[in-house]
């Protein structure tokens, strides 16, 4: 997989890795800052974006189009930075080639299965976002406010709306908007996407010490609870954990001085 990226900076090279319905261009801000110290690559990952649309979503391929990506520009050893599953991405990467990873930093995101029951609400959100991409009629669709309208009678959450309105686009062909995001296939590998990654596909490698590891935390965001902190330890247990306050998930944008501060304490 050819993946587009967006390129700044100058030294060590970092590696960012955007989350689900995420995109290079939402990291273009925090990239600024991060180009003080390191050569920042941004890249979309697949069926995101700018790269390209597959039938199949797993992290077996997000991984396999990292390491791709390492190799095609000849990045030798890097610190990665990975929000949400972008995280899971990066640790995924990380354990499977250890020898490419400077520092890895996760953004809001644990090595956990959010299917757990307790979690389950995670999926329920997700895949209701993704039926909603999914049944607009873009043939009926004039403006982004349409769009809105159209996510509004299943999507109560305004924020969400316009994160979700940054994939928007108009096709140059057919001058009709349309999704930057494969709403179809992520909807079919969501189960994976949601709990990929946890800590029984690390098991034979934990404890995991050969690199660096920080975990950014938003306060207000529920993806790594006070109890995540003993399952990071035992797999990262040297790993350092940082929290961000007044910041949800999304928290490179709710407070990207902070969370460049903190990426900065590893990086």
């Amino acid at each position: 997989m050819d993946l587009y990226y967006r390129k700044t900076g100058s030294g060590s090279p970092l590696v960012i890795i955007h989350g689900l319905y995420g995109s290079s261009d939402n990291w273009m801000n925090i990239s600024k800052r991060l180009a003080e110290k390191h050569t920042v690559y941004m890249i979309d990952q697949r069926n995101h974006g700018r790269s390209g649309f597959t039938e199949t979503h797993t992290y077996n391929d997000m991984r396999d189009d990292l390491a791709e990506f390492f190799e095609k520009h000849n990045i030798e050893k890097a610190t990665i930075l990975g929000h949400s599953m972008g995280g899971k991405t990066a640790m995924w990467f990380a354990a499977d080639y250890p020898e490419k990873v400077e520092k890895l930093v996760i953004a809001d995101i644990a090595p956990k299965d959010y299917l757990q029951l307790k979690d389950e609400g995670q999926f329920y959100l997700h895949q209701n976002i993704l039926l909603a991409m999914q049944d607009i009629d873009f043939s009926m669709v004039k403006s982004r406010n349409d769009v809105d309208d159209f996510l509004a009678e299943k999507i109560d959450d305004e924020r969400i709306r316009m994160f979700l309105l940054k994939n928007v686009e108009k096709n140059k062909n057919t001058k009709q908007f349309q999704w930057r995001v494969n709403a179809e296939v992520l909807y079919d590998y969501l189960e994976e996407i949601v709990n990929g990654v946890n800590i029984h596909w690390l098991d034979d490698r934990i404890p995991i010490t050969a690199y660096p590891v920080i975990f950014i935390r938003g306060l207000l965001s529920k993806y790594i609870q006070d109890e995540d902190k003993e399952l990071i330890k035992e797999i990262y247990p040297e790993a350092r954990i940082v929290d961000i306050p007044d910041a949800g998930h999304w928290l490179h944008a709710e407070q990207p001085q902070k969370f460049a501060e903190a990426v900065f304490l590893c990086c």
